[in-house]
């Protein structure tokens, strides 16, 4: 049984890598285009509270739309006080067949605008939101164990968005559209964090744009990498450091909030760049060929470990 899985596995990533050349043209265009809406000058940095927020919030609402996400709310929209603005989280569900649940996460808003300048937020977090949609594609529709929670958090920099959700869990706020029932904290497997996936300038080993980080989830590290047939340089820890590692984790990011409730968080992510909270971080600064490699495996990644979180 265990060899026929394996078997199937392969034949399964060799289509995907090697019969379906149109499909990687298409999800590089499609990541493109994302990156590029989100981090124009009609989003406008996408601040907190602002239209050029809004317009990436309805781009995140439209596409659960169109791929059959359930909202929780009409609209997909949940709001709550940031500071004095008024935040949005965009959320949607892939309902599954048993009582779990995966969150997975990309915060859409970034800087705006300081001083008259825009701040695009290319890869930060334009690049992660792009990946969010493309496994809205991909994975909606299957019938996985876990239900999927799909969320684009508003106001990252004060947390105040993965905080907003967290509360609605805790309360009993946040109801299943399908079965009418709170979504218990304790029934979520996974927390997992998609922050800034489309740099290239601040790779793991010398000569190697081509890479990978991803924080937490230990207990599926063999099977990212079994999945790797792209053979991207996957990293497990902040460029070598303990320390570091521990505070992008736990201590920095909109996974922190449910670490600290006690739910196993992970984060993928290409690392600060010297780009990073700049007016420079702009959509032709991204490789989208790398992209979508990380992609590729994120989805699979996914794909086969939702059956077991």
């Amino acid at each position: 049984m265990v060899c026929t899985k394996k078997i199937v596995l392969f034949l399964t990533l060799a289509c995907a890598l090697f019969l379906c050349p149109d499909a990687s043209a298409q999800r590089i265009g499609q990541l493109k285009r994302d990156v590029e809406f989100l981090s124009s000058e009609l989003c406008a940095g996408r601040g907190t509270g602002t239209a050029g927020a809004g317009e990436a919030a309805q781009l995140v609402a439209r596409r659960f739309a169109k791929y059959g996400l359930q909202p929780f709310t009409p609209g997909y929209f949940t709001s709550f006080i940031a500071g004095d603005k008024i935040g949005r989280n965009v959320i949607g569900l892939q309902p599954g067949w048993g009582d779990k649940y995966i969150v997975i996460a990309a915060h859409y808003d970034n800087l705006g605008i300081l001083e008259g300048n825009i701040y695009p937020g290319a890869d930060s977090n334009a690049s992660g939101v792009a990946m969010l949609l493309g496994l809205v594609e991909e994975l909606a529709g299957e019938n996985y164990p876990q239900s999927i929670i799909f969320v684009a958090l508003d106001a990252h920099q004060t947390m105040g968005g993965a905080s907003d959700l967290l509360d609605r869990i805790e309360s009993g706020r946040l109801i299943n559209p399908r079965t009418g029932r709170p979504v218990l904290a304790r029934n979520i497997t996974s927390f997992v964090n998609l922050d800034m996936l489309g740099a290239t300038s601040a790779p793991l080993h010398q000569g190697r744009p081509d890479y990978l980080i991803l924080l937490g989830s230990e207990k599926h590290r063999d099977l990212l990498l079994r999945l790797n047939l792209d053979s991207l340089d996957v990293g497990f820890d902040y460029y070598g450091s303990a320390s570091f590692t521990d505070m992008f984790l736990h201590r920095v990011g909109d996974q922190t909030v449910f670490h600290n409730a006690g739910i196993p968080v992970a984060l993928f992510t290409s690392g600060i760049t010297m780009l990073t909270n700049k007016r420079e971080d702009t959509a032709d600064t991204l490789d989208y060929e790398i992209m979508e490699k990380r992609f590729t495996l994120l989805y699979h990644f996914f794909d086969h470990s939702i059956p077991l979180l």
